[in-house]
């Protein structure tokens, strides 16, 4: 079958956005009194989605409403500081951009926010994207397959035509979950045998990687 559609997914697959994270989460420990985490630590932290990596930052749990402060606290600061650091993972622009040329649809699916999704494609990535959502009160976050069947309908195509990209082992479940076509991405936040471990079975070692897995050759 025909791949007419590449999903891809977000922080650690097409944006390096890991410096702004952990900048975000240590500013928000910080200011309620606890103390800041490494950034190798919050690159374990991340995957599931920001209340997630919340939970996991805090050295210990805490009250639902003081929880609720700490979120908001971080939400609040990630979104005035989410595009100081970050930065498109080398050959994502081409990528994109040759997928488009050879008419292949392109989509990106996260467990960020979806405003915050929405306003980050947008930045760096205008004009080479059909489409870019989280997960909303509609659409369960990653792994379920909500988000992946909901761009299958929106792209026009069928589940034998999508490819799915992303770098943890939460987008090697969430591509088991939707029986889609999965690749996993080594340049990301997790190493290669914890993506074999989840049960990835096709692996680039770059962006331009991709393009073998869609039958396009990389530009010269």
């Amino acid at each position: 079958m025909k791949t007419k559609a590449v999903i891809f997914d977000l922080d650690g697959t097409l944006l390096d956005t890991l410096g702004d994270i952990t900048d975000s989460v240590n500013r928000t420990l910080r200011r309620f009194g606890f103390a800041p985490r490494t950034q190798d630590e919050i690159r374990r932290f991340v995957g599931n989605g920001a209340v997630k990596l919340i939970e996991r930052a805090l050295p210990q749990p805490v009250d639902d409403a003081l929880f609720a402060q700490i979120y908001r606290a971080y939400d609040a600061d990630y979104n005035a500081h989410g595009q100081d650091k970050t930065r498109p993972y080398p050959g994502v622009c081409e990528t994109l951009q040759t997928l488009r040329e050879a008419g292949v649809r392109t989509a990106v699916l996260s467990n960020k926010q979806d405003g915050a999704v929405r306003v980050l494609c947008a930045h760096y990535f205008p004009g080479l994207l059909d489409a870019a959502t989280g997960p909303t009160a509609q659409r369960r976050t990653k792994p379920a397959p909500d988000g992946v069947r909901y761009l299958e309908t929106l792209l026009g195509v069928s589940c034998d035509e999508v490819l799915y990209v992303g770098d943890s082992e939460t987008d090697v479940q969430t591509g088991l979950n939707a029986g889609v076509r999965t690749v996993a991405a080594l340049w990301g936040f997790r190493d290669r045998d914890t993506l074999e471990r989840a049960g990835a079975a096709m692996f680039a070692k770059n962006m331009w990687d991709v393009l073998k897995y869609v039958d396009i050759p990389k530009k010269m």
